[in-house]
C-alpha cells in the first residue's frame, strides 16, 4: 500500500464536520433535483456521475471540490469518506448519521457499524 497524502480524522473530529458535509450534500441534491432529470441523481448514483452533463455535472463538480476542501474523499455521487489512518469512516446521502466504517481494500460494499 502506497503513502496516504490527505488528512487523518478521529472519529470525533469526523462528527464534528459531519454537519456541514451533510448540509452541503443536501443542499447539492436539492440543486440537482432542481435542475430536472431523474429523482436527485439516483440513477446516476447507479450508473456513476459519468452520466450526468451540463448544469447538472457542474452542480456535482462543485460539491465534490467542497467536500474535498474539507479534508474528506469522494468515493461516488453523494458518498463521502474521512480517513481514520487505518481505513474509512463512511457516509452515503441520505444517511442519517456518520455510523459506517470500512478498511482501504474492503471499499462501500464492506462497510461495517460503528460500534
Amino acid at each position: 500500500m502506497g503513502i496516504r497524502q490527505g488528512r487523518v480524522f478521529s472519529y470525533d473530529e469526523a462528527l464534528a464536520l459531519f454537519p456541514a458535509v451533510r448540509e452541503l450534500t443536501a443542499a447539492s441534491v436539492r440543486e440537482l433535483a432542481a435542475l430536472g432529470g431523474d429523482s436527485a441523481g439516483d440513477e446516476a448514483a447507479e450508473a456513476g456521475d459519468a452520466e450526468l452533463e451540463g448544469p447538472r455535472r457542474q452542480v456535482v463538480e462543485r460539491w465534490t471540490r467542497e467536500i474535498e476542501a474539507l479534508g474528506c474523499e469522494v468515493k461516488g455521487l453523494w458518498l463521502v469518506d474521512w480517513d481514520a489512518g487505518d481505513g474509512y469512516f463512511c457516509w452515503r446521502h441520505p444517511e442519517p448519521a456518520l455510523a459506517h466504517y470500512h478498511g482501504y481494500e474492503e471499499g462501500f460494499a464492506g462497510r461495517v457499524p460503528i460500534a
